[in-house]
């Protein structure tokens, strides 16, 4: 990364390789078999993990688990209220898009034969978006996995030393700025006019799940893309302390 770019201070204060403040509290609904309320910035996403002693029909009998997600914003997540998609009685596409992304990032990580024939759930509700709703919602989802998988563990729904999870998994949103600058994290008025956008599903061992990125206008280059890239994979690095922390790890 170039100084010029290092030196670069954006609205907010932050230096271009530097997250929001992100805070992650555990077990916060008393509910669910794992939960977690996850901050990054001014967004905030509430994500619990439901188990299920059963898998969808299709999975039934082959001695395998699955795990999938769904998403969802509240009406006042944003400045102005939107209607619930259930009330509309539609789902929309970026929802069934965002619900996919999350199943198939935690997914990466799951030993599904280890799991057994159980199911687990994320639900992943947006109480107050600001930019990166989606990677917030993966990266809090992650550490209630891993509090739902204990749980069915201790209940004796999953073998005591069966390993279930393989790595961790974290995601982070990274960009363009229209002056070209590169940067991670961004908050709402940086996405809405980033002229690259960028999300990007990371293992803890630094292994990529998926990189969604597209250009709005201008393309952007090689040497940009691996500039995001870097980027990301030192930011969800952070992240992985940051669940590890959360989970009690260290």
């Amino acid at each position: 990364m170039s100084t010029k770019t290092s030196a670069y201070t954006r609205t907010d204060g932050r230096t271009v390789n530097q997250l929001r403040e992100v805070k992650i509290t555990r077990g916060w609904s008393g509910q669910a078999e794992g939960s977690a309320l996850i901050e990054f910035g001014d967004t905030r996403v509430l994500c619990t993990a439901s188990f299920e002693s059963d898998v969808p029909r299709w999975l039934r009998g082959r001695g395998t688990g699955w795990v999938t997600a769904e998403y969802a914003m509240l009406p006042r997540a944003t400045n102005t209220r939107n209607s619930r998609e259930s009330v509309k009685g539609k789902i929309g596409g970026r929802t069934h898009e965002i619900s996919r992304l999350i199943g198939r990032a935690l997914r990466a990580v799951v030993d599904t034969k280890a799991l057994g024939e159980n199911m687990i759930t994320l639900d992943c509700d947006v109480l107050q978006a600001d930019g990166g709703t989606r990677t917030a919602a993966i990266t809090g989802a992650y550490v209630a996995l891993v509090d739902a998988i204990e749980w069915a563990r201790s209940e004796g729904h999953v073998g005591r030393k069966a390993e279930v999870l393989t790595d961790s998994v974290s995601a982070i949103s990274v960009g363009v700025l229209p002056d070209g600058t590169s940067v991670l994290d961004l908050p709402y008025t940086e996405d809405s006019t980033a002229g690259t956008d960028m999300n990007v599903v990371v293992t803890g061992s630094g292994d990529f799940v998926e990189v969604q990125g597209t250009a709005e206008g201008v393309p952007f280059t090689r040497s940009q893309m691996g500039e995001l890239l870097d980027l990301a994979v030192a930011g969800c690095g952070q992240l992985a302390d940051i669940q590890k922390q959360a989970l009690g790890a260290v």
